[in-house]
C-alpha cells in the first residue's frame, strides 16, 4: 500500500500515522507538503492526519483546507481515490467540502485526551474490513473540537445511506449520552461520503497499533485498508 500523508504547519500526528502505516503495511509513506500541487504516481491512500494545522486560526482546518495541495486530494477523491482524515484531518475534510457538516466546540467546553470506545457499525468497507460489525473497540482521542453537526436533513441521509461507520459508546456497545464524549450528533465518530471513499473520524486509530501501546485495537483500520488495497489489485 503506497499511501501520501499530507502535512500543514501546526499537524503534529504525521509521524504518529506513518509509523503506524509502515508496521501494518511495511511501506513508508510518502510525505507531502501543503504547497505541492500534486500527489505521488501511484497513491493508494491519501491520510490528513490530526493536529492543529495553522494553530486552528480562523475554524478548525479551515486554512488547511485551502492549500494547494488540497486541489489534488479532491481530485483523487474524485476519481475514487481513498482518503482518510483523522482528527483535525477530519475537520479539514469538512472544510474543504469532501465530507459534509462541520466540527464543533465540545459540548463541554473542554479539550478531551483519553481512550474512548468505538462502535464499528459496518464492515463491509474499505475502512471497516478489519472489524466485524457492531464490535467495540478502544482508541484514544485528543480534541477540542469534535463535536460532529449536520442540518437535519444531512443527518437523516448519513443514517439512511449507512454513512456512519463508527460511533461512540460504551464499553459493552451501548450508544447512549453519558458515552457520547463531545456531544456530536448521533454520538456520530466518523463518516464516509456518498461514495465511501472519504472517511473523517475523530478519534485516533494511529496510536492503537503496537502491545507497547497496551491496546491494538487501531490495527484493523489499517489491515483492513490494505486487505481491500491487495484484493483490488
Amino acid at each position: 500500500m503506497k499511501a501520501a500523508i499530507l502535512v500543514f504547519p501546526g499537524i503534529n500526528r504525521d509521524r504518529d500515522m506513518a509509523r503506524a502505516l509502515k508496521l501494518i503495511s511495511g511501506h513508508e509513506p510518502a510525505m507531502v507538503w501543503r504547497a505541492e500541487t500534486s500527489l505521488p504516481v501511484g497513491t493508494d491512500l491519501v491520510v490528513v492526519p490530526g493536529g492543529f494545522s495553522y494553530g486552528d486560526y480562523l475554524r478548525c482546518g479551515a486554512i488547511a483546507a485551502r492549500a494547494p495541495v488540497m486541489d489534488a486530494v479532491r481530485d483523487y477523491a474524485a476519481k475514487g481515490g481513498l482518503v482518510l482524515g483523522v482528527c483535525n484531518g477530519f475537520q479539514i475534510l469538512c472544510e474543504s467540502g469532501l465530507l459534509p457538516g462541520v466540527l464543533m466546540r465540545n459540548a463541554g467546553l473542554k479539550f478531551i485526551c483519553h481512550d474512548v470506545h468505538l462502535r464499528v457499525e459496518r464492515s463491509d468497507t474499505p475502512f471497516t474490513r478489519g472489524y466485524n460489525a457492531g464490535q467495540v473497540i478502544r482508541v484514544p482521542v485528543a480534541h477540542g473540537e469534535g463535536n460532529y453537526e449536520a442540518d437535519e436533513e444531512t443527518i437523516k441521509r448519513l443514517e439512511g445511506e449507512g454513512r456512519v461507520l463508527y460511533r461512540y459508546c460504551s464499553a459493552d456497545g451501548v450508544v447512549d449520552e453519558a458515552s457520547n464524549i463531545n456531544g456530536a450528533a448521533q454520538s456520530i465518530a466518523g463518516i464516509v461520503n456518498d461514495r465511501g471513499n472519504v472517511l473523517g473520524m475523530m478519534p485516533h486509530p494511529e496510536n492503537h497499533v503496537e502491545d507497547i501501546m497496551g491496546c491494538t485495537d487501531g490495527r484493523g483500520l489499517f489491515a483492513g485498508l490494505v486487505q481491500h488495497l491487495e484484493k483490488a489489485a
